[in-house]
């Protein structure tokens, strides 16, 4: 079967949550398409290698509403024109909401909903000037279903559902695409850490009795950026192996 390629030569995005898993993976991919990749985390990852070539890192904290100002605003006036977005910070704390910290709900909502609100809020501004840009935003079929455990990342990937949905309506006029993807459980470093039931229960429930790598997550974020994906805007997309049907 012939793979399909993308080519964004002489494009430039922003990657957050980029310095492994899904994010590494989106990040890698866009530069192996030719992008010019921004790739934002709290500290870049001390591994880098050949697959990252043509990645600039970018520590910041998503948190912190002026160094994201700050970032954007450096980028658009070295590079100039920034034509795509993929939000995929996030970060977990699991407890069951009964035993769940103030501290536990706040960090949580903080990067995952606060933070891509605060990078899209920041793009927003070129984009728009520029008339034009793709955006893509990482949720979670928890955000569409729920899980026990997980009330604070739920609430932060449905919030970030209804991000994009809004965000949609009020940057279509200027040509900016803003989509979702919601993964199922990827293979991970994180998730292989998890207890064997938990991830043997996520495979049972696929459809295709099996998880897919992140790479997967990323082909999918490049074809939604593509101008394939032209007339695309404000969709959320499963793409979890078939977990929710």
């Amino acid at each position: 079967m012939s793979k399909t390629t993308f080519d964004f030569a002489g494009e430039t995005a922003i990657v957050t949550g980029a310095a492994a898993g899904i994010g590494r993976a989106i990040a890698r991919a866009l530069g192996a398409a030719g992008a010019r990749v921004h790739g934002v985390d709290v500290n870049a990852p001390a591994d880098l290698d050949s697959a990252d070539d043509g990645i600039t890192w970018h520590p910041v904290d998503l948190r912190d509403t002026s160094a994201v100002e700050a970032l954007v605003e450096g980028i658009a006036a070295s590079g100039g024109t920034i034509h795509h977005l993929v939000n995929n910070a996030g970060i977990t704390r699991d407890r069951a909401l009964w035993k769940m910290e103030d501290e536990d709900w706040n960090a949580v909502l903080d990067v995952n909903l606060s933070g891509a609100f605060r990078m899209l809020r920041a793009v927003a501004k070129p984009m728009r000037t520029a008339g034009g840009g793709n955006i893509v935003q990482i949720a979670s079929i928890n955000g569409l279903r729920g899980k026990f455990g997980q009330s604070n990342y739920s609430a932060s990937k449905a919030g970030i559902i209804a991000l994009t949905r809004t965000a949609a309506r009020e940057l279509g006029p200027k040509g900016i695409r803003v989509n979702a993807i919601a993964p199922g459980m990827i293979e991970t470093a994180m998730t292989k850490d998890l207890p064997e039931a938990i991830r043997e229960k996520a495979t049972q429930e696929t459809c295709l009795a099996r998880l897919a790598g992140p790479e997967v997550i990323a082909e999918t974020v490049l074809f939604l950026l593509s101008n394939a994906a032209r007339h695309i805007t404000g969709t959320v997309l499963p793409v979890d192996g078939g977990q929710l049907v």
